[in-house]
C-alpha cells in the first residue's frame, strides 16, 4: 500500500515544520510514521548532501541533477521502500517535484525535459508519491522567513543563497506542476499564514487520505 506523502515548496515555505506537525498528528491516531528528507537521509546520501549543499564544490547543473538522482535512488531503496513495505506512512521532505522545479526549471535544463523526466522516474525505483502537499507562499515572504532563520543561527545551504530570481523560477515551476496535475496528487496548501492555520489545512487533507486507506 502506497502511503508516501511528499512535502514540497520553495525554501522558507514552512514545509519542514508542517511535516513534523503532520507526523505527530498521525501518530496520535495510532499510525506508524517514518519521516524522511532529501537529499541526505541515507549513509551514502549524507555524503552526497555535503557535496551538493556545502558550497565547497559548485557542480555544473548537469552534475547537480545527477547527484540528486543518485541520492534519491539510494534513499528509496534504503529508507522509503522498507518503510512502505512495513505499512508505515512515509512523510518525505522533498522528492521528484523538487528536482523538476530546482534542476529542470530553475537551472534551465528543460530543453531535454522528456529524457530527464524518464531519468527521474528511473531514480524513483517504482515509488511515486500517493499525495503531494505543495506549500504555496510568495517568494518575498519565504525570503523573510529565511532571513529570520539565518539570524537565529541556522546555516544557509548553497541553494538557499541563490539569487531571488532563481527562487522565483522555482516557485513558478511548482505552480506549473500543480496546474498540470490532472490526478489530484498535488494539493495546494496556502502557506502564507501562521503555523496553526497551515496545520489545519494539512490535517484536513490527511483525514481525507486516511479515510480512503
Amino acid at each position: 500500500m502506497n502511503r508516501l506523502i511528499t512535502f514540497e515548496g520553495v525554501d522558507g515555505c514552512g514545509k519542514s515544520t508542517q511535516l513534523s506537525c503532520a507526523a505527530e498528528y498521525l501518530r496520535r491516531q495510532g499510525q506508524a510514521v517514518v519521516t524522511s528528507f532529501e537529499p541526505g537521509d541515507s549513509p551514502l546520501g549524507k555524503k552526497i548532501r555535503q557535496l551538493l549543499l556545502s558550497g565547497e564544490f559548485i557542480p555544473v547543473p548537469e552534475a547537480e541533477l545527477l547527484l540528486f538522482l543518485a541520492d534519491r535512488a539510494q534513499h528509496v531503496q534504503e529508507v522509503i521502500r522498507p518503510a512502505l513495505e512495513a505499512d508505515a506512512w512515509v512523510l518525505c521532505d522533498r522528492y521528484s517535484d523538487s528536482t523538476l522545479a530546482y534542476q529542470l526549471a530553475a537551472r534551465k535544463l528543460s530543453d531535454n525535459a522528456n529524457d530527464l523526466k524518464q531519468m527521474l522516474s528511473f531514480a524513483e525505483c517504482g515509488v511515486s508519491p500517493a499525495l503531494t502537499l505543495w506549500f504555496d507562499v510568495p517568494v518575498a515572504v519565504a525570503f523573510e522567513r529565511m532571513k529570520k532563520r539565518a539570524a537565529a543561527g541556522e546555516k544557509a545551504t548553497r541553494l538557499d543563497e541563490e539569487a531571488i530570481s532563481f527562487h522565483e523560477r522555482v516557485a513558478e515551476a511548482f505552480f506549473d506542476q500543480f496546474k498540470a496535475d490532472a490526478t489530484g496528487r498535488i494539493q495546494r496548501i496556502d502557506a502564507g499564514g501562521d503555523i496553526e492555520m497551515v496545520q489545519r489545512q494539512v490535517s484536513k487533507l490527511l483525514d481525507q487520505r486516511c479515510s480512503h486507506l
